[in-house]
């Protein structure tokens, strides 16, 4: 692996920049919802509240499982009893919904204050007889996707220890069991499953799982394997707390990636794949009415959400030129053989290798987009209207975060996500519309 980081060496680039990103804990938009017995409660101050609110939406029709414990003044100045309040709402929350867990969402503000989460939450569970899982999900993190991954290795440490007596779930050509990290839907959750199904690999759990109660047995003859390449705290728990053995994958993203992933788990099962290059080709094949569209054309990432090398490597594979990949923060261990897939690809297609800005700093980059003209840039929300109010293509990199993107069937909903600016313009040329130019 540190062969594959050293031809990168040249490619890699830190400008110190902002993180020009969501606040993590918009986690709990897809977490409430992955895990059906759960209820989060943000610890924070109104101004969490309303990002909450904007970022989740108004629930109409149903009462999400989720809810926002305000500090005031005297909260955050220490005159009151953090303990007493927080007893008071988990009391009420067990009363109204009754949850298997209740997860605690420490926000920047229990930082600054100090608050001891850490310290109230045991007491307060044996109290009232429901875990509670604390998360530092704070805007501390580089990333907004990070906030899912402090939460991840919080549960990662209530998984039940893995023992002799589950062996019997195991296959005998598989021989140890597999658990998977990451936040999928259950429907992507499930294909994944099946893939390696067909490969004779059977996946004993997820983390999380779709219920608490159901958390997957974890312990050093367990192997585990991430789907995100933000998850790189979950994978460190996992190895050094929980004594698993990581399996160091590409991630499932694009047809490519998914094959690379399944391939090198099957490689540590010592089972030989069985008609992966197959698979591949025919997805490829049924994605060429996209491919057409964005082959030879380029793209920017201007850096987000940490999907970022996975995305630019399946694009490049599509034919396009990548010429920049920001991302706000880089676990260059955790994504080494992410890496080594994007140099094999570049290597492959004739393509140069992009250059990688972490941290990037956007008044740069909004030069180099200048002199680089490029086709499509990736982005955060905040810089979409302005490029595009200057005749830059532009599409929403969180859109990425909350689509469905893993695995072999859902290449096509990638390609959807990033041609359609590009076909938007080619249908209002049609009708003879021009785009305006800003100085």
């Amino acid at each position: 692996m540190s062969k594959n980081l050293n031809n990168f060496q040249n490619k890699f680039e830190c400008e110190t920049g902002n993180y020009h990103t969501f606040c993590p804990i918009s986690c709990v938009a897809w977490l409430y919802q992955k895990i059906e017995d759960s209820f989060f409660l943000v610890i924070g101050t109104k101004t969490c509240g309303y990002f909450l609110q904007n970022a989740l939406g108004v629930m109409i029709f149903a009462e999400p499982r989720y809810a926002m414990a305000e500090l005031e003044e005297a909260d955050i100045s220490a005159q009151l009893n953090d303990y007493k309040e927080l007893k008071r709402l988990c009391l009420q929350i067990q009363q109204d919904r009754n949850p298997s867990v209740i997860v605690w969402i420490g926000t920047c503000t229990t930082e600054i204050i100090k608050m001891d989460l850490e310290g109230m939450a045991p007491r307060l569970e044996a109290e009232i007889g429901i875990p509670i899982v604390v998360a530092r999900a704070n805007g501390l993190d580089y990333a907004f996707t990070q906030g899912e991954d402090t939460v991840l290795a919080a549960m990662a440490n209530r998984c039940p220890s893995y023992s002799l007596d589950n062996k019997n779930v195991i296959k005998v050509n598989q021989k140890a069991p597999l658990v998977l990290f990451g936040s999928l839907p259950s429907t992507v959750a499930n294909q994944l499953d099946l893939e390696l199904k067909r490969q004779g690999i059977h996946v004993s759990g997820w983390l999380p799982s779709q219920r608490y109660v159901e958390l997957p047995n974890l312990g050093e003859d367990v192997y585990v394997c991430g789907v995100n390449p933000f998850l790189s705290r979950t994978a460190m728990t996992l190895m050094r707390r929980r004594r698993c053995k990581l399996i160091g994958a590409p991630f499932p993203i694009g047809p490519d990636g998914t094959r690379a992933w399944i391939e090198k788990i099957c490689s540590v099962f010592n089972i030989i794949p069985n008609d992966l290059k197959e698979r591949e080709m025919k997805i490829w094949q049924g994605l060429e009415d996209y491919l057409k569209i964005i082959r030879g054309k380029s793209v920017f990432f201007m850096g987000d959400n940490i999907l970022e090398i996975s995305l630019a490597r399946f694009l490049i594979r599509c034919g396009m030129i990548v010429y920049e990949i920001g991302i706000p923060y880089m676990d260059k261990r955790f994504q080494s053989a992410e890496l080594a897939l994007l140099e094999q690809t570049c290597f492959e297609m004739n393509m140069p290798i992009p250059k990688i800005v972490e941290k990037p700093d956007n008044y740069y980059q909004i030069q180099r987009i200048r002199e680089l003209q490029p086709d499509l840039v990736i982005t955060g929300m905040a810089h979409c209207n302005p490029l595009e109010a200057r005749g830059v293509n532009t599409k929403w990199s969180v859109e990425f975060t909350f689509a469905q993107i893993h695995g072999f069937i859902n290449a096509r909903e990638i390609l959807e996500l990033v041609t359609r600016p590009l076909r938007r313009n080619m249908n209002l040329k049609a009708l003879g519309w021009t785009t305006l130019v800003a100085n």
